[in-house]
């Protein structure tokens, strides 16, 4: 076995983010322990259930997402969700270490590496006989919605300062760091999941249909929808997943509908079935530092894909049409109607050999390497 690994990311099973697909790899050869996060934003009114529901947590972990089990064991700690403060930092540095320490010591664990994903656990940094530091930056922290972004991105550099290598999951990310010690690690894929012959969802809509699925937040550019639904009213605009703004303006439309989250296995389902895939978001800081899983996921399942521009297209402009405005955009979606077979088999060629399995091996290759 290689050395294990504790990881600081987000709650386990809130979302399949990468920081997940890459570890569920990582431990195939390892033992992990994976630390619930510590928080990024101080708690406001309209966080008290998520609240109740972390506190739920911390008395029972949840192990489990959309019926699956997690494949190591999830650590809910207490911790302080005051990002940058003085009695935070302190609090996290003693309590919330001696909380993971007591984890790790169970499990046997000497010598681990820290994986962390979440700059406010850079107060566990030394405290934990680790021998080396992993940061992996899988988002621009200073624009990122639901964050206190300078204390926050205070801590980033702390953190950054403090590892030994910096995993970047996107080309802008990656200059903001010391090059000699910072890796690009694009996201990958589920092909397995994404290119396997599936039946469309029950409740996907009949007809022409352009489909986002992942959180309804501020980035999303809600005026580009509307205008581009007026001019296709013959189009179903679907989509899915938590609403994190207010939403009033699409579901105003008829031929907009909003039908909440779906597990994320049941994904191609719809991607695999609808017209379209879009990705209308705005032209904001954290857009062009991202590098959304939905991109490969939708070209894995052989979609049509219909953004507006940012970076991480580069290296998948061949499968994608790009516009920014709502002309361009219907344009485009009225484009797609005339896909082919061998158009989707291309797309889905695109991404070949970018599989989570690949990228968790290429992070592997240097974690165990320092």
């Amino acid at each position: 076995m290689r050395r294990p690994v504790i990881v600081f990311g987000e709650d386990w099973g809130r979302h399949p983010s990468s920081t997940q697909h890459l570890l569920r790899h990582i431990a195939e050869d390892r033992q992990v322990l994976w630390v619930n996060s510590v928080g990024m934003r101080r708690p406001r009114l309209s966080d008290m259930s998520r609240l109740v529901k972390k506190g739920m947590a911390i008395a029972r972990p949840r192990e489990k997402k959309d019926g699956v089990k997690c494949p190591f064991p999830v650590l809910a700690p207490a911790a302080l969700p005051l990002p940058g403060t003085s009695v935070a930092r302190v609090f996290n540095r003693t309590v919330l270490a001696r909380q993971v320490r007591a984890a790790a010591g169970k499990l046997g664990f000497v010598d681990p590496l820290l994986w962390i994903s979440v700059p406010t656990a850079v107060d566990v940094v030394g405290h934990l006989g680790e021998s080396a530091v992993a940061y992996y930056c899988g988002d621009d922290f200073s624009s990122l919605a639901g964050v206190d972004h300078k204390p926050v991105a205070r801590l980033e550099r702390e953190l950054a300062g403090k590892s030994n290598v910096i995993f970047a999951a996107s080309k802008p990310l990656a200059t903001r760091f010391d090059a000699g010690r910072t890796v690009y690690l694009p996201h990958g894929v589920d092909l397995d999941l994404f290119t396997r012959e599936t039946k469309p969802a029950s409740d996907l809509p009949p007809g022409k249909v352009a489909g986002f699925y992942g959180s309804i937040a501020s980035w999303l550019d809600q005026d580009l929808i509307v205008k581009t639904a007026r001019l296709l009213p013959d189009w179903t605009f679907l989509f899915i997943g938590d609403e994190c703004c207010d939403v009033s303006a699409l579901r105003a439309e008829p031929n907009i509908s909003l039908i909440g989250p779906r597990p994320h296995h049941e994904l191609p389902r719809y991607s695999r079935h609808w017209t379209a895939s879009i990705l209308p978001f705005h032209q904001n800081g954290q857009i062009q530092a991202c590098n959304p899983l939905k991109l490969r996921e939708y070209l894995a399942a052989g979609s049509p894909v219909c953004s507006t521009d940012f970076p991480a297209l580069d290296g998948y402009r061949d499968h994608v049409r790009v516009a920014d405005c709502a002309d361009g955009f219907a344009k485009m979606l009225m484009a797609s109607l005339d896909e082919n077979e061998t158009s989707r088999s291309n797309r889905a060629g695109g991404v070949t050999g970018e599989s989570w399995a690949d990228r968790a091996a290429q992070a592997a290759e240097y974690i165990d390497g320092l």
